[in-house]
């Protein structure tokens, strides 16, 4: 038997930071990034607050990739100050942060039961609709994905105002974690009809709006449109799970800090290639992996539908490079700069060991062996 459920309010559209307005509790916790503080967007928290009369503390000790020192900082003030609500805003980074504290400081104290409310200010991980959050042990260059029922916020509210300054490079990378969370679910072998229909319709809106959202700060209703879609392609994952392309690139971000949106933008062709095992030199055949129809699906809803499987998963393929390209996302590590080859390949064997760990890959619709995964880290130097 399966279920879907879909635990979290979802406020949205013009004016949704005013449902802070009507908040009854007396304290909240605000967790917010340093960009958020430092820029006064959390002005659009705080005020709204005061408005309704609560009173509140911030906690800003947020980096990305949360550290677990950072989460241990944040149960010491939220068991400290007792906020009947906390509110997560910024990346997502900020709201896993906040989703790792509620969960430890409630089993440390069972009387601690905050309400938890995420404020997404970019449109890509879809952390305030998921049971997911990702806290890091640089000591072990290890990244450790939580993921259970209790992470999931009660609330999110999507108010397109917080992401209109977010920069291009950003909009490129949180844009295309969009499109891999929705096409990691929908090819997932935990997959529903309920969760193909929200990762079809965030494909959907990725093809029409991302490079919108890219190339204008100012075209509000795309980068409406794109904050939704990243909320669709959260629940849609947050049902199905995902696949390889996240058990790679999560080692990529742990091992050599490379922004998660951009490794996975960069991931994406070939694991579909993978996937499908249809590449450049592929020729027709009678029998393909299931998963071959999804991605066919896929190119269908982003216009690039060709004459058979094999071209139009090529097609899709080329689609995600063409994306890549044009929002400046490297399509290679060594085009990213910073990183020594022989630096990188010494490091493949324990990516692997890893990412073939990672409670992400064990979704995938093609079971992975430890010498293709180094394969495919290999390529894609």
């Amino acid at each position: 038997m399966k279920n879907f459920e879909v635990k979290t309010k979802v406020c949205f559209g013009e004016s949704a930071l005013d449902r802070l307005k009507s908040l009854t509790y007396r304290r909240a916790l605000v967790v917010a990034d340093p960009f958020v503080v430092s820029s006064g967007m959390i002005r659009e928290v705080t005020g709204r607050l005061e408005q309704a009369g609560v009173s509140y503390e911030v906690f800003s000790d947020v980096v990305p990739d949360p550290p677990v020192e950072k989460v241990i900082g944040g149960v010491k003030a939220a068991l400290s100050y007792r906020a009947e609500c906390m509110i997560a805003i910024g990346g997502g980074s900020a709201i896993d942060l906040a989703k790792a504290v509620r969960k430890f400081a409630t089993e440390m104290d069972a009387t601690y039961t905050p309400w938890l409310i995420a404020i997404p200010t970019t449109s890509g991980t879809g952390s305030e609709v998921t049971s997911f959050a990702v806290i890091s042990d640089p000591a072990h260059e290890a990244k450790y994905p939580l993921a259970e029922e209790s992470l999931i916020p009660d609330e999110a509210i999507l108010d397109e105002e917080l992401v209109k300054s977010v920069p291009a490079t950003v909009t490129a990378d949180t844009g295309m974690d969009v499109m891999t969370h929705a096409i990691e679910a929908y090819v997932s072998t935990n997959n529903n009809e309920f969760s193909a229909a929200l990762a079809e319709k965030a494909v959907e809106i990725c093809g029409q709006f991302l490079l919108r959202s890219y190339n204008d700060n100012h075209d509000t209703h795309a980068r409406r449109k794109m904050h939704i879609a990243s909320c669709l392609a959260g629940l849609a994952f947050n049902s199905a799970s995902l696949g390889l392309n996240h058990g790679m690139a999560h080692q990529l971000g742990a091992q050599f800090h490379i922004p998660h949106g951009k490794a996975n933008a960069i991931l994406l062709p070939f694991i579909i290639e993978y996937n499908s095992e249809i590449d450049k030199h592929s020729r027709s055949r009678s029998v393909y992996a299931p998963c071959v129809r999804k991605y066919c699906n896929m190119a269908r809803t982003l216009g690039v539908f060709n004459l058979n499987e094999i071209t139009t998963v090529r097609a899709l393929v080329s689609y995600i490079q063409f994306m890549n390209k044009e929002m400046n996302i490297p399509l290679s590590i060594s085009d990213i700069g910073g990183i020594s080859e022989g630096e990188y390949m010494e490091a493949i064997e324990s990516m692997a060991e890893a990412a073939l760990a990672d409670a992400c890959t064990a979704t995938n619709p093609r079971v992975p062996t430890k010498r293709e995964v180094m394969e495919l880290y290999k390529k894609i130097w």
